[in-house]
């Protein structure tokens, strides 16, 4: 039983792309139980998750978020070497949306309610931040949170005049310790909000303060936080954390029962689905006279099932960006997805590589 009496916080463990599955999470309890989120003391984050933090505590709307998310994963699985191509900054990208996004008084609605991980270069010791004087320096910290070495670069930034690393390689779950926080993270474990595995688990790392079971499913997890994954798979794992936060406010008595009276269930079944005007658009474009049903046969790019539970706005910003993800992409190459095809693509590009590599520097 969750106690209203006392403080709470909210936490949220880094993991890259898969962030996206805290907007599910949040989406579910903004949704449902908002109390939840706006009454939290403080709210916390390391790398990715320190992100997800920062634009609760300055008043970001989670849809905005999911837009950069999907935009952030598009950009990067346009190029050879997804992240790691040279041309394709992660870092730059995050500053440039953080310029954009955060309004001019972020850091004082920051201050006091969001506590960023970071990890001191010169000797491992984690810091936790949660007062920043000016924009620029809230900025400068997220920034710190999110530089893992190697794959964000090689010079870390620099905050106060120190530089810093990835939040997540001390603390990856801050606030962990204190009373009453409410810990999430999109791997297996023992946080209060994540997946739940039903396949064998050999064994169980507690890393940063997050509990991550070892089983298969954790490994490609880890995997395609660090490789963005297809769209359809992001809007899958967005869902995944709307239901996974359902399934926490129910153990935890937290749903409010008027949420659930007739007249707003009625209102829920039988409102449009948030896509119907791309489904509709879609199906004028079709030849009435080609037998298949429109609704099927426009709505071909996302599976209605894998966001059927997401409140309408993000339900919309995920079904448009897997309609422009499949339109970008023409039809003489969606034979790429067979296994032999894909590996040969695979062995071509070890062999462009260079020369793509030779390209960009010369241009440099």
């Amino acid at each position: 039983m969750f106690n209203w009496d006392e403080e709470w916080n909210i936490s949220f463990a880094g993991c890259g792309f898969r962030s996206i599955y805290y907007l599910g999470a949040l989406s579910c309890i903004l949704e449902r139980v908002p109390q939840l989120v706006h009454g939290a003391s403080k709210i916390g984050g390391a790398s990715s998750g320190c992100l997800v933090a920062a634009a609760l505590a300055v008043g970001i709307p989670i849809d905005q978020f999911c837009v950069e998310v999907l935009t952030m994963a598009k950009e990067a699985r346009k190029h050879t070497l997804s992240v790691f191509h040279p041309s394709f900054s992660l870092l730059r990208i995050v500053r440039d949306s953080l310029l954009e996004k955060l309004p001019e008084d972020a850091h004082r609605r920051a201050s006091g309610k969001l506590c960023v991980s970071l990890t001191r270069l010169a000797d491992g010791k984690n810091i936790l931040v949660s007062e920043f004087d000016s924009r620029e320096e809230l900025i400068q910290v997220l920034m710190c949170s999110c530089f893992f070495p190697v794959y964000c670069g090689f010079i870390p930034p620099s905050y106060r005049g120190v530089r810093y690393m990835d939040g997540a390689l001390s603390n990856n779950m801050p606030l962990f310790e204190q009373r009453n926080t409410i810990t999430m993270a999109p791997f297996s474990g023992e946080s209060d909000i994540c997946p739940r595995e039903g396949t064998f688990n050999f064994f169980e790392v507690h890393y940063g303060n997050v509990s991550i079971q070892g089983n298969t499913g954790n490994v490609h997890r880890i995997c395609t936080s660090f490789l963005p994954p297809r769209i359809e798979k992001l809007a899958e794992i967005c869902h995944n954390g709307y239901m996974d936060a359902l399934r926490f406010l129910r153990e935890r008595d937290l749903l409010v029962t008027q949420s659930f009276s007739s007249g707003l269930m009625l209102e829920m079944i039988t409102a449009k689905p948030a896509c119907c005007e791309l489904v509709m658009e879609a199906a004028q474009t079709k030849d009435p006279t080609n037998g298949l049903s429109p609704p099927q046969d426009a709505h071909w790019w996302l599976d209605q099932k894998v966001i059927e539970n997401l409140p309408v706005g993000i339900k919309k910003i995920l079904c448009e960006a897997c309609r422009d993800s499949h339109h970008s992409v023409t039809s003489s190459f969606q034979f790429t997805e067979f296994l032999p095809v894909e590996a040969f693509f695979y062995l071509l590009t070890v062999f462009l590589l260079p020369i793509e590599l030779m390209f960009f520097f010369a241009k440099r």
